[in-house]
């Protein structure tokens, strides 16, 4: 198995040793990336992500890539569309990440990266990558337990269908999916960027998420990890994770 490593969280990369990752067939991607504002950047450092994907699904390989946050699933989903397939979207979070630039209060892009797939905001990033938007009834929302008040209004009347890791229910075709490594409950999971407590045992989202990939339909997987630098026994733990989730 081939795991595709984009060291990043957001435009800042990180040391190779936050992410402890099973085996050694591992494609990093990384790159120099030119002035500008962050989207310019990110711009630059997707495009090679979309195409390692697009090659990978060409050659007949289900891609897993494992990055520090979440909007790097825009690549996948990008590089998926470019390989010729058309797949929907299940993405596990303890957060909703449906965000504008005009509803965001903190500026935090991380929070955005669903809302971008579902067509808002093309022109930041999606329309330079020639992402075609994810409709909304073909988007799954798993968990997202901690919401901001703007999110909360958006999925009152969004199309988006919301669940518990326990109970998804897959929209059609081929599929992404995108774990944010952060749904799982912080007691479980130490050093996250942003813990969010009364959540899934590590355990029940291993077991979600391999109820998805046992269908075969699963055509990328991204897991974001945005966590600290990992100290002392914490790295055994993410490690551990890690090589559950990822396919053997």
């Amino acid at each position: 198995m081939t795991i595709t490593l984009v060291p990043y969280h957001q435009d800042e990369r990180l040391p190779g040793s936050s992410f402890p990752l099973p085996g050694d067939d591992i494609v990093t991607i990384t790159r120099d990336l030119p002035d500008g504002d962050v989207w310019t950047r990110l711009a630059a450092l997707y495009e090679p992500v979309a195409t390692e994907i697009a090659d990978q699904i060409g050659g007949g390989t289900t891609p897993s890539v494992v990055s520090g946050d979440c909007l790097i699933a825009e690549a996948v989903l990008a590089g998926t569309q470019r390989a010729g397939l058309d797949p929907s979207v299940v993405w596990f979070d303890a957060h909703g990440d449906v965000h504008s630039m005009a509803s965001s209060t903190s500026g935090y892009i991380g929070g955005m990266s669903l809302r971008q797939v579902l067509g808002t905001d093309t022109e930041l990033l999606a329309d330079r990558l020639g992402l075609r938007p994810v409709p909304e009834e073909r988007a799954v929302l798993v968990d997202a337990r901690d919401l901001d008040p703007g999110e909360a209004e958006y999925l009152a009347t969004a199309k988006v269908r919301r669940c518990g890791v326990d109970d998804v229910v897959l929209p059609e075709g081929p599929l992404l999916l995108h774990i944010d490594l952060d749904i799982i409950d912080k007691d479980d999971l130490p050093g996250l960027r942003f813990p969010v407590g009364d959540g899934p045992s590590a355990g029940s989202v291993l077991a979600s998420a391999r109820r998805i990939m046992d269908t075969g339909r699963v055509a990328a997987l991204h897991l974001a990890c945005p966590w600290h630098l990992p100290e002392g026994g914490d790295d055994a733990v993410r490690g551990r994770i890690l090589k559950d989730l990822l396919p053997a």
